[in-house]
């Protein structure tokens, strides 16, 4: 039997910028995402089987996430074992869950990730890096950007990255429990706002951390304009910190730097706090 135990970062989204949609149904976008140091661990034993097809087990300590076939972790495990040409193997993965689930910090998205990551590492390399980044690119768009972390601009649905200077700076996430935002739902409601204008804040950000600079003035998310009208408790927390943005699809709110004045209801929010900006993406630890 062998183990390996993997350590997935979230990310957020310091700038997120929709430009059109495209063809196939998805956004042409540009955005700058950073991780953070908010983890999920995953413990992947792989074991010989006694039978031909391979078997895939997932176990876990959440209850909002699916262990069948229609976890993307899932997923990735057979994509991986099907582009390896690895078969008669048990696959065996603990999902430790400490990123909120639908929260707009691309937890599946790491998590799958990092399952590429711990495969590939216990399969001693069978894949090459540029290829576990195109069977990444197969199953969404965060886990490119999640495979390698740190800080990188995204393009195209957010498949294409180009690794930048990742600043180092804390800041806390705010989640209003209760409820999560799909990525469908907010780029249905982003599609129906008037004003899909944008700022162009991601060029200007990467001009500055390409001189190793940072402003945080210049966050920004389209999506968070198609949102907040539709949600009360969005629009309240935006009202009490206004220097808060929405990460990705949202639920969830982050604040960069100092925020010990942050005074939100408990029962209604989920904080973290003492969180860092991270320059690495999936690992083993």
């Amino acid at each position: 039997m062998r183990e390996i135990k993997v350590q997935t970062p979230a990310k957020i989204n310091l700038t997120l910028e929709i430009l059109n949609r495209r063809e196939d149904g998805f956004h042409n976008l540009q955005s700058i995402m950073q991780a953070v140091s908010l983890y999920d661990y995953l413990t992947i034993t792989v074991e010989d089987s006694s039978v031909l097809e391979n078997e895939i087990k997932l176990s876990g300590t959440s209850r909002e996430i699916p262990y069948d076939n229609k976890n993307i972790v899932y997923k990735a495990v057979k994509l991986y074992l099907e582009a390896a040409g690895i078969s008669n193997k048990k696959i065996s993965i603990n999902i430790e869950k400490n990123i909120p689930v639908a929260a707009g910090l691309a937890g599946g998205s790491t998590n799958a990730s990092g399952a590429f990551y711990g495969l590939n590492e216990i399969f001693e390399h069978r894949l090459k890096w540029a290829e576990i980044h195109s069977l990444a690119s197969q199953l969404g768009s965060d886990l490119n950007f999640c495979l390698d972390g740190g800080c990188a601009l995204c393009t195209g649905r957010g498949e294409k990255i180009e690794k930048l200077f990742s600043a180092n700076f804390e800041l806390l996430l705010i989640k209003p429990k209760g409820f999560g935002i799909s990525a469908k739902e907010a780029y249905q409601k982003f599609a129906l706002l008037a004003d899909k204008s944008i700022p162009n804040n991601t060029q200007k950000l990467k001009k500055l951390l390409d001189a190793e600079k940072f402003d945080e003035s210049l966050i920004y998310n389209s999506l968070e304009k198609a949102i907040l009208p539709d949600y009360e408790v969005l629009k309240y927390l935006k009202t009490q910190i206004p220097n808060s943005l929405m990460s990705g699809s949202g639920p969830t709110f982050f604040v960069i730097g100092q925020s010990e004045d942050v005074q939100l209801d408990r029962e209604k929010f989920d904080i973290f706090k003492g969180l860092s900006s991270v320059n690495f993406g999936v690992k083993a630890v």
